[in-house]
């Protein structure tokens, strides 16, 4: 197959990253987690070597459940990167996690992303990659 004609593939990101590495190193085994810190209680995500509370470092990871509501969301008709252009038209939203932290994610299973609300229930969903997973939402069922 031609190097034109093979399907774009959706950036990933870093295993090395010295903060979030081990974020996305969880996520293959379908981990959504976060940090805690033990010292002032703070929920910290995106994950960092300190606490964004204390300035402290004592910080644990804890597992989400992957349930929310979307917090707010924009619907993407037109992109310019190869594998997302063919994804057209699809929700990027804020989703406020029921633990706490709020996670930016792409929100699926949904014929027109223009029907999504503030509010409404969502649930974790993998991509499924090589090294990692991809952490991403649909609508909860009622």
């Amino acid at each position: 197959m031609s190097e034109s004609n093979r399907t774009p593939s959706r950036p990933l990101p870093r295993l090395d990253e010295p903060d979030t590495g081990e974020f996305w190193r969880k996520t293959k085994d379908k981990v959504l987690g976060y940090q805690h810190c033990d010292d002032c209680g703070t929920i910290v995500f995106y994950p960092r070597r300190h606490c964004t509370g204390c300035l402290g470092s004592n910080l644990t990871w804890q597992a989400s459940a992957g349930e929310g509501t979307i917090y707010t969301f924009s619907v993407v008709r037109q992109s310019y990167h190869p594998f997302f252009r063919s994804l057209v038209p699809y929700a990027v939203a804020w989703i406020d996690l029921d633990e706490g932290p709020r996670i930016l994610s792409n929100i699926t299973g949904v014929e027109d992303p223009g029907t999504l609300e503030v509010g409404q229930r969502v649930t974790l969903t993998w991509e499924e990659h090589d090294e990692v997973c991809i952490p991403l939402f649909r609508p909860a069922r009622e």
